[in-house]
Parts: C-alpha cells; sequence; structure tokens
C-alpha cells in the first residue's frame, strides 16, 4: 500500500519511517526537493495548489494525508471525489482559522477563552475594552508564535493594528496560564478511538522546547481527553489530532488544535507502546490502532537552530537522538533527543542536567500545577 503525504518535512519523514516496518510506501509532495521526507522517499516538487500534481500524487496511493495545516484546501476539494483526504478536509479548514476554531470549540462544549473577530481599528478597541488585555493574531497561517502581537494597555492597540492589520485578525483573552499541555488521540475510519497520556509542554519564544510525559493528575487526563473525544467524533475523523489546551487554576482552556502528527507527541516513538506516526498510518488506512500506553515517563527536548555535539550526546545512556536533515537557522526545529526513565523524578532530574548540553542558554522552567477541580 502507498500513502502520499503533502508536505515533507520532519513529520513526513517520521510517518515514513514508522511506515516501512508495516509494509507500506510513501511518495510527497513539497515546494522543495531538499526536505527531511525526500531522504527517505520519492517526492515530487511544486505547489500545494497544483491540481496536476495533487492527481500525480494521489495516483496509485490508498490514500493521501498531511504533515501539516497549512495547505490550501480548496484545490483539494475539488480532487475530493476521487481522493482519499485523511484527515477530513472540514478538520484541516477548521485549524487554518483561528475564528472558526474557537467556535467550533464553543459549539463543542471545548472550553476556551474569550476572543472577538476583528476587522477595523475600531474593531480592537472595543475588543479590548470587553476583554481587557489579550493577544492580536492573524486569522491564518500563525504558528510558532509567528503573526501574533501582545496587547497590555490601551497605547498597545495601535501598533498591534499597524503591525498586523492588513490582514484578518482575532483578539484573544491573554490567559495567565499555570502551565501548558496538549493531548494527542487517534480515530480510525472503524471510529476506534486510542488518545495518549496527557503532555506536558514548555515554550520559550513560542517555540517548543521540552515536553513531558505523561504529566499532570488524572483528573486533568481525562478532562482533556473528553473534549479531544468530542472534536474526534465531530469530524468522524481519522487520523491523529492534537488540542493545545492552557491550564489555569487546574482548569482547561483550549488554545489551537493540530489535525496531524504533533510535536508535543515525539516521544511517543520511544516512549509509549505506538508511536504517534504509527497510529495515524493505522487510522487512515482503516487498520486497528495500536495500545497508546507509556513505557514509562518521557522527556523530549527539541534541539533548535544547530544540533549540539552528536558525541557527546550518543554518550549518554538512554538517550534517543534525531537528526532531521535541515541545514541550521536559527529559531529552525533541526532535531530532537528523547529519554525514558522509571519515574517522573528521575526523569525531571536528568532532563535538568541535560539541558545546557542539548539546549545551550536554555532555561525552561518545570511548571507544577497544585490545585485542581
Amino acid at each position: 500500500m502507498t500513502v502520499a503525504i503533502v508536505g515533507a518535512g520532519q513529520l513526513g519523514r517520521m510517518l515514513a519511517l514508522a511506515g516501512y516496518p508495516l509494509g507500506l510506501e510513501f511518495r510527497f509532495l513539497d515546494r522543495a526537493a531538499d526536505t527531511p521526507g525526500g531522504q527517505v522517499a520519492p517526492i515530487l516538487t511544486g505547489d500545494f495548489t497544483d491540481r496536476r500534481l495533487l492527481r500525480r500524487l494521489a495516483r496509485g496511493a490508498q490514500v493521501v494525508t498531511f504533515d501539516w495545516e497549512n495547505v490550501a484546501v480548496e484545490p483539494l476539494r475539488a480532487l475530493a471525489d476521487r481522493v482519499d483526504f485523511a484527515p477530513p478536509l472540514d478538520a484541516l479548514a477548521a485549524s487554518q482559522d483561528r475564528l472558526t476554531e474557537k467556535r467550533l470549540f464553543e459549539k463543542l462544549r471545548v472550553p476556551t477563552n474569550r476572543y472577538a473577530a476583528i476587522d477595523s481599528a475600531r474593531d480592537l478597541a472595543r475588543a479590548f475594552a470587553r476583554i481587557g488585555p489579550g493577544v492580536l493574531k492573524t486569522r491564518r497561517l500563525g504558528y510558532d508564535g509567528k503573526g501574533q502581537y501582545r496587547v497590555r494597555r490601551a497605547r498597545d492597540l495601535d501598533p498591534a493594528f499597524a503591525a498586523l492589520g492588513n490582514v484578518p485578525l482575532i483578539y484573544e483573552e491573554f490567559v495567565p496560564f499555570d502551565a501548558e499541555v496538549s493531548v494527542i488521540g487517534a480515530r480510525s475510519a472503524r471510529g476506534e478511538i486510542a488518545i495518549y497520556p496527557l503532555n506536558g509542554n514548555v515554550h520559550v519564544d513560542g517555540i517548543l522546547r521540552l515536553t513531558r510525559a505523561p504529566w499532570g493528575p488524572p483528573s486533568l487526563a481525562r478532562a482533556a481527553a473528553r473534549h479531544l473525544r468530542r472534536v474526534l467524533e465531530h469530524f468522524r475523523y481519522r487520523g491523529i489530532l492534537t488540542i493545545e489546551f492552557f491550564v489555569r487554576d487546574g482548569r482547561l482552556v483550549a488554545n489551537e488544535m493540530a489535525p496531524r502528527v504533533h510535536n508535543s507527541g515525539h516521544w511517543t516513538i520511544e516512549g509509549a507502546e505506538t508511536s504517534q506516526f504509527e497510529n495515524h498510518l493505522r487510522a487512515i488506512l482503516g487498520l486497528p490502532l495500536g495500545r497508546t500506553q507509556a513505557r514509562g515517563h518521557a522527556a523530549m527536548v527539541n534541539l533548535i537552530g544547530a544540533l549540539p555535539d552528536r558525541a557527546a550526546a550518543l554518550g549518554t545512556p538512554g538517550l534517543h537522538w534525531h537528526d532531521y536533515g535541515k541545514a541550521p537557522r536559527p529559531g529552525r526545529k533541526v532535531g530532537h533527543c528523547t529519554l525514558v526513565e522509571a519515574t517522573a523524578a528521575a526523569r525531571d532530574r536528568r532532563v535538568r542536567a541535560l539541558l545546557p548540553r542539548l539546549a545551550p542558554g536554555v532555561r525552561p522552567s518545570f511548571p507544577r500545577v497544585s490545585r485542581f477541580p
């Protein structure tokens, strides 16, 4: 069986590596040939909106999936009667527009922060008066902290709108969170659902630097899984879906969703019985889902900008090294490392010791939530 993937970044590469032991074949479409996915499977090069290339990509494939969500949906819809896309295009479209996403959360009773659609400077002033301090964001194409402007006081309104106001915007209430978490789950064509343990995440400058899993009390994990199930069922979803939350006073506040395998789930390659990448493939191909239980207590450290010393890292017992084959560039995700320990305390001790070597200059805090409903 052949799986076609739109986008050939590191997520696509890891999908292919997870699929080869299952006897699968892969084909990519990307704008450039020197991509992580292109290292491991044939690649077509061209624009994601080129319907001729999309048809070539899909020819002979059982399913077409995605390694990122910001792919124009309309060219895909034009082929939907002949091509099996998974995840569903409606889920892809909803994730691309923050306003649509917030309205979906409200409809499905997934708690989120207050927000307002912004089309003018006057809209922004009204939203600030009603909501208070917040973040002005582009409705589309924002990721890793891009396309955002923090509004703390009234004098920030004009600079914020001047910086972002040439596209549709959304203003979101600022959440003074205690922690950031994400929940990842898969739903198959048969309606089977499998959800991974809750991830505790630390971001620096809008980029994920550290994930620990399992994280938090069972009550929080159950609440996150309940919200995720509602979204999976709403779309009759196929594949992996992720929802990111803030934790405030022991309660979840949904931030955004990602209809794909997710950076905060990379720990599952070594730390779960079935990785998120394998379960995505199982789900979109109609195969039984694998078990999602953790094998211990895992931590994943993103390697940003440039790789640290490989020999020193590989000399660390139990450290798993993942090099994406990307050229160094400031702010770029070029790899990650994972470790798994028997206890959360042992994991955290090792991560604290390794951070100066794996992420020089980065000293992320290890948030703990002490209050739960």
